[in-house]
């Protein structure tokens, strides 16, 4: 078995919010870093294609559920300016910290706004967006809340919904290990590294909470680094 057979109830320290903004920042800093590194954020540009290409718009209204300082959406916002698309961005994380740092990096950047919100209380109307992105944010969910969680991302998002979580695998584990004393400069994004992956997921634990939405569409697919891609879609969206 490569794979550790329970999803680990640890807490990861970011997510204590008592963490001071100069921690967490820092934290982010090298989570950031090693995304960079590694390519994890290319299966959500890979996905975002696919429903673009099928759906073609000028402006797509983008959200992205737990969005930290921002990073991704400042990815995202330029990845489609390239393309001469507009994007409407808004990230909604629920630590207020987060969100003032994530206003401070990305003041230049007009189409982006923050929001500090529980994503259980997103409102269909208020936070109705083309497609909702949560990369990296799942696994921080206990197994009897994930449910509820799907059914109201899938609830703003009209087009459909991109995760982009870790693969629950004792190889990441022992490479993360290795590849965090290398890359890594806090203390805490090394041990949270390591809690995340516990905290994981299987491809069989993704399809059980896929049938919590059965009237989405939905495709799964494992992604280097040690990452699922989930894509899940209305009827009418289609994706190949």
């Amino acid at each position: 078995m490569i794979r550790f057979r329970e999803r680990s109830t640890e807490e990861e320290q970011m997510d204590d919010p008592h963490l001071s903004e100069v921690s967490l920042e820092a934290v982010l800093g090298d989570i950031n870093r090693v995304n960079a590194l590694l390519g994890g954020n290319r299966i959500t540009f890979k996905a975002l294609d696919k429903f673009t290409e099928l759906h073609p718009r000028k402006k797509y209204r983008i959200l992205d559920a737990g969005c930290g300082d921002g990073t991704l959406l400042r990815e995202v916002g330029l990845y489609f300016s390239k393309r001469g698309i507009e994007t409407d961005l808004l990230g909604i994380d629920i630590s207020e910290k987060s969100i003032q740092l994530a206003r401070r990096k990305h003041a230049d950047m007009k189409n982006i706004s923050f929001e500090q919100a529980d994503l259980f209380h997103l409102d269909p109307k208020t936070h109705k967006c083309d497609l909702l992105l949560c990369t990296l944010t799942l696994h921080h969910f206990r197994e009897e809340d994930i449910p509820k969680l799907l059914a109201r991302l899938s609830a703003v998002a009209k087009r459909g919904v991109i995760v982009n979580d870790l693969d629950r695998n004792k190889i990441a584990y022992l490479l993360f290990k290795l590849f965090s004393m290398l890359t890594m400069k806090t203390d805490i994004a090394k041990q949270d590294g390591l809690v995340s992956i516990r905290r994981g997921f299987t491809k069989n634990d993704l399809m059980a909470f896929s049938k919590a939405l059965p009237e989405m569409h939905h495709k799964i697919r494992w992604r280097w680094a040690f990452r699922y891609e989930w894509m899940f879609w209305h009827p009418n969206q289609e994706i190949q």
